[in-house]
This record gives structure tokens, C-alpha cells and sequence, in this order.
């Protein structure tokens, strides 16, 4: 199953009816931004990862975990605590 050219068309109309030519390089843009912090925040996962691992090998460790400890959640006044 494939997107057509009549589905992109009618895609493009419903968005130029909604947000109006005017904000479409704007949303374009922003759109560019949030894809580009993502695949930037991946590459440094993927990285932490890679040193976690050449560390662990390193010390010769098998179940080294790099990951500092999760920060406490707040308690919630609704539970039984």
C-alpha cells in the first residue's frame, strides 16, 4: 500500500487550509528543528552506549551498568505511603 499523488494532493490542500500559506515555512522549519534535536539526541545515546560498552570491556566486567542512578520520584500524596 502506497500514499498516490491524489492523497499527497489532498494532504497539501487540508494543510494549506488549516495553518494557511503563511505558516507553512514556519511549521516546516520547526519541524526541521524537532527532527534535528532528535537524531542528535540518538547519535549521543548511541554514543554513551559505545563508551559504556568500551569501558566495561575494558575493566573486563561483564554486567558493568554505566547509567547513574534514576533520580527519586516525588511521592504522591494520593497514595498509601
Amino acid at each position: 500500500m502506497s500514499i498516490g499523488f491524489t492523497e499527497i494532493l489532498l494532504i497539501v490542500v487540508f494543510v494549506l487550509l488549516v495553518f494557511g500559506a503563511k505558516r507553512i515555512p514556519e511549521l516546516a522549519r520547526a519541524l526541521g528543528r524537532a527532527s534535528y534535536e532528535f537524531k542528535k539526541a540518538k547519535e549521543n545515546l548511541i554514543s554513551e552506549g559505545e563508551e559504556c560498552a568500551r569501558a566495561a570491556e575494558k575493566a573486563g566486567e561483564q554486567n558493568t551498568s554505566c547509567a547513574t542512578e534514576a533520580p527519586a520520584l516525588p511521592k504522591d500524596e494520593n497514595q498509601a505511603g
